[in-house]
């Protein structure tokens, strides 16, 4: 029994696995499963004579030999629907290019990036999908999106500990904000006091922290959880509390909300990256990276960086 005899559908399974990162997640997309999805990962695995995935509380994580096998995977499946699409007469399939974006990237960069595409190159497709940064990683390195865009924050480390590593640009830096109700004390000033924010109640990520202030030096009192950041800021305007927004959604808030700067602490930037597997590019999705670059002069404060590797340390 070698590779070789591995079926399409565990190849397949194995990438939604991880791209999903979770058993569970990868069994609701595929619409089997739990355990069918874990018999076909043992199948495989058999098969190569090797463990591909560590499971672990938290989900999965791809070994040394899991890595290896997903490149050849993502290779190997791409040229099988690329078959499927000739036969059925669709057209080739890099005419459609598959972008993943982060929330705050959906505001002006993704929208401006396809207005520009669809009047300079009409025949381009751009299938988009949003997603959490985690979760854009593993789609580029599982091959089911060609081109994502990224969070990072300080130390701005690499988007993963993958090899190899990811090529990203810098396309902007922005500072870190507070939304607070228009009707707030912390309103009436053109900036906000860091000692002024301890004690507020926030609005934060399910699960997470995120939108409460990182430079606080105390237990941050949550009051609500919000996937949806535009959620967060129609509960801000209710004055249900404060969120973090980066500068870049300031002209999208709805109203009764301030966005303001905070003075004290160290600064707080957020980065967007525009990231893709280690290979070049299709002649359209270097049209699509191309359009996403320009995009960022049409902002303020934003300045045009070279295309650098971010290597783990």
């Amino acid at each position: 029994m070698t590779v070789a005899d591995a079926s399409l559908t565990e190849l397949r399974v194995f990438r939604e696995v991880a791209e999903r990162g979770t058993l569970t997640a990868a069994a609701t997309a595929l619409g089997y499963t739990q355990s069918a999805v874990s018999r076909q990962i043992a199948s495989l695995e058999r098969h190569c004579g090797a463990e591909l995935v560590e499971r672990r509380h938290d989900g999965v994580r791809l070994t040394a030999a899991g890595q290896l096998v997903l490149r050849r995977v993502v290779t190997v499946l791409e040229q099988v629907d690329a078959v499927s699409r000739e036969l059925a007469g669709l057209p080739d399939e890099h005419a459609t290019v598959r972008l993943g974006w982060i929330t705050s990237a959906g505001v002006g960069l993704v929208p401006q990036a396809l207005a520009a595409l669809r009047d300079n190159h009409p025949s381009i497709t751009v299938m988009t999908r949003e997603g959490t940064t985690p979760a854009l990683v593993r789609a580029l390195r599982a091959g089911t999106v060609d081109l994502a865009l990224l969070a990072s924050a300080p130390p701005y480390r690499a988007p993963d500990e993958e090899t190899p590593a990811l090529d990203v640009q810098v396309l902007t830096e922005r500072s870190l904000r507070v939304a607070v109700p228009a009707s707030h004390p912390l309103a009436r000033k053109d900036f906000i006091e860091l000692a002024d924010l301890h004690g507020q109640p926030w609005i934060a990520g399910s699960g997470t922290a995120m939108g409460v202030w990182p430079g606080l030096d105390e237990r941050p009192v949550i009051a609500h959880s919000v996937r949806d950041w535009l959620a967060k800021l129609h509960l801000v305007a209710a004055g249900c509390g404060l969120t973090t927004v980066g500068d870049s959604l300031s002209d999208a808030v709805p109203p009764g909300v301030r966005v303001l700067p905070v003075r004290g602490g160290s600064h707080e930037h957020r980065r967007i990256l525009l990231a893709k597997l280690p290979r070049p590019l299709s002649e359209p999705a270097g049209r699509v990276a191309d359009a996403l670059r320009s995009r960022r002069s049409d902002n303020r404060g934003l300045t045009r960086q070279p295309l650098v590797v971010m290597l783990v340390p």
